[in-house]
């Protein structure tokens, strides 16, 4: 019996995924467990396996395609099988790759999206109970801002589940019903054309602009970080912290661990940031719809700089680790994250996060916080800069440090007494290590 190959959630947030390979070409035998291809997700590039063995047939979806989570990508029929004809794959999006479109189509840079366009009245909006229809959230929210009864939307996604996408197909098909029960328009005669102008000067050889479909993991971010700053209400403090005692102990330590273990002014960063924590619990919280989760655990969110964009593998237990387990730890996660290699466990369920772009040679930024987290650590560089310390100017090593906090969860005061203690371990680190 077929057993038909779908694109599966790899992610817990996963609404769709890219093709980025096919291991197994139509006609080649598999085995249940055989990676059939690699698929990125909204956060990684991950393996999708068969669950049957047979022959790979009719292959629905080609690489660089994106479909939705429950789209149809092929068959695996038992040898000398003829499967029955499957029903199309969703409608998917263009490859990435450059696809040019007419001038003043793109609008401009950072102008907002336009809004979603009303769903029209041929599509039923007669409240209904759709507590059992399998919806996504984001779904449930259109739904609800649009009029719509889910209940009468069919849904492609796992076992039925209704997702944005189904929405938008529904609008579609209404907006095409109401524009055929239209009648004609008159016929109106072309206006006359102009008479030719001067031609436009010549340009540079090529289009002048390319349009590249977002991917998935681009495509999160702006999800996130729309859900974010606007409706979470930030407000921001910055600390700036002698770095010398901390530098100084990171090279004496660097010298007895030597080159394959070396520790980053970040892992000292991190690991401050940790035990600070364990004494600033209200920093340490995730807030939720009804209640605010205080956390006992401290599991750390390390900003990793990406091709596509930024991702956050998480550093569970940070305060528990040794200052030279949890440098190794964070090299192997940055290491995996650029390669689009994490598993969702190692990016999912940071209770605070830190993002450092002192390397990029910035002094000081705010950085936006990644719900339902309640704040989020920017690092800035190290630098000397003049201090006077005992009376006298000197030169110190120097850092500017700015805590980002949802005043839903933490008050100023609560944040304040946070970075001063983060302060006091960095500026004495034989305490902290």
């Amino acid at each position: 019996m077929a057993t038909t190959v779908v694109m599966e959630a790899l992610s817990p947030t996963m609404e769709e995924g890219r093709v980025v390979k096919w291991h197994k070409r139509e006609g080649d035998p598999v085995r249940a467990g055989e990676v059939l291809a690699e698929v990125e997700t909204d956060k990684a590039v991950m393996d999708l396996v068969a669950r049957a063995d047979g022959i790979l047939r009719r292959v629905a979806v080609t690489e660089g395609q994106t479909v939705p989570v429950g789209a149809t990508l092929a068959v695996i029929a038992a040898p000398g099988e003829e499967p029955a004809a499957s029903a199309p794959a969703a409608p998917a999006s263009r490859p990435t790759g450059v696809s040019p479109t007419p001038p003043g189509a793109a609008g401009a840079a950072g102008a907002a999206a336009p809004p979603a366009a009303p769903v029209p009245a041929t599509v039923p909006r007669t409240p209904a109970d759709a507590t059992r229809v399998k919806a996504s959230p984001l779904a449930r929210r259109l739904a609800r801002e649009r009029g719509v009864d889910l209940a009468l939307v069919t849904g492609t996604g796992p076992g039925g589940r209704v997702t944005k996408r189904d929405l938008e197909t529904a609008a579609r098909g209404a907006a095409a019903a109401v524009r055929a029960a239209q009648p004609p328009a008159a016929a109106v005669p072309p206006a006359p054309r102009p008479a030719p102008g001067p031609p436009a000067p010549a340009g540079p050889a090529g289009p002048e602009y390319e349009d590249v479909p977002l991917t998935p993991l681009r495509k999160t971010i702006a999800k996130r970080l729309a859900a974010s700053l606007g409706p979470i209400p930030h407000f921001f403090l910055t600390a700036e912290i002698d770095m010398e005692r901390a530098a100084e102990a990171r090279e004496a330590l660097n010298r007895e661990l030597g080159e394959d273990d070396r520790i980053s002014v970040n892992d000292l960063v991190i690991k401050a940031v940790a035990l600070a924590l364990t004494r600033h619990r209200a920093c340490n919280a995730w807030f939720q719809d009804d209640h605010i989760r205080y956390w006992h655990a401290v599991h750390i969110g390390m900003a990793v700089a990406v091709e596509d964009g930024l991702i956050t593998p998480v550093i569970r237990y940070a305060d528990r680790k040794p200052l030279a387990a949890l440098a190794r730890e964070a090299r192997a996660l940055a290491e995996r994250a650029r390669q689009r290699r994490l598993q969702p466990e190692e990016y999912t369920g940071a209770t605070f996060s830190v993002s450092n772009l002192g390397m990029f040679a910035i002094d000081q930024f705010t950085a936006v916080i990644n719900p339902p987290e309640a704040a989020i650590l920017a690092v800035g560089a190290m630098t000397p800069k003049p201090a006077v310390v005992d009376g006298q100017v000197t030169v110190r090593r120097r850092l500017r440090v700015t805590l980002s906090c949802d005043h839903r969860v933490i008050d100023g005061a609560t944040g304040a007494a946070f970075l001063k203690t983060l302060t006091q371990m960095l500026e004495n680190p034989l305490a902290m290590l």
